[in-house]
């Protein structure tokens, strides 16, 4: 008997991703991105900052722009041609009213069988995560909910954005109780979306190479799960 079932996504044909950051989709996730695009499935990126502070040495506004391209070229690599970028406060990210209708107004619009985000606990497998992290996660829960209800966000009804519920919730980066099974391409497309962010890997002097870091990753999911290679998720059933 395996470890972790695998997720059948038989019946999930849309899906939104929500990240606060440029590069947060790369570390492993979009390996999944590719398989389902690779299927026919429409998956969206919506990026609530656009990492503005994540660069010490380079101004924000410099950063902002560098950030958007490497991103739209890790996007173009598994197949997303639908990124929106927010521009809510790099670094100062809150789980606010604000953040909440920016959410649930793209999940009205994009209408997602799922929604993915990552994990945002205080507390996670590589340290203490980042606080935009965990605001864009507790953010994205409440949201899901608030598309679904006609009376919040009302003034979205008269845009023509009704209210729409999202079946299925995926959180990357935290305990699993699923897999995504994955073939060797998608994790080779993985490996090269991360690559993409250049510039900001080599203003990070210790971080893992992502050819060794990705197929780390979903090769021990994969033996948790019985396959050669997965995508560990939490799943939830909104």
């Amino acid at each position: 008997m395996t470890e972790l079932p695998l997720f059948d996504d038989n019946d999930v044909t849309r899906l939104l991703c929500i990240v606060a950051h440029p590069d947060d989709m790369e570390y492993g996730a979009s390996a999944a991105v590719a398989k389902w695009t690779a299927q026919g499935k429409e998956v969206a990126y919506l990026l609530l900052t656009r990492g503005e502070a994540g660069i010490r040495d380079m101004h924000p506004d410099e950063v902002a722009a560098l950030r958007e391209g490497e991103q739209r070229e890790a996007c173009t690599i598994v197949g997303v041609d639908d990124l929106e970028i927010l521009d809510f406060p790099d670094g100062l990210l809150e789980p606010d009213l604000q953040l909440r209708r920016a959410i649930a107004k793209k999940i009205r619009q994009f209408r997602p069988d799922a929604v993915m985000v990552t994990n945002w606990d205080l507390k996670t497998p590589w340290g203490l995560n980042h606080v935009d992290h965990r605001a864009a996660g507790i953010a994205t829960v409440d949201a899901i909910r608030d598309a679904d209800n006609p009376w919040l966000f009302s003034e979205l009804s008269d845009e023509g954005l009704d209210a729409w519920k999202a079946e299925k919730l995926l959180v990357n980066g935290a305990e699993a109780t699923h897999a995504v099974e994955l073939e060797r391409d998608h994790v080779d497309r993985a490996v090269h979306s991360l690559e993409a962010h250049r510039v900001y890997l080599e203003a990070l002097s210790d971080h893992p190479a992502p050819n060794e870091m990705i197929p780390a990753i979903t090769s021990e999911a994969g033996t948790r799960a019985g396959v050669e290679y997965a995508l560990p998720v939490q799943v939830f059933e909104m």
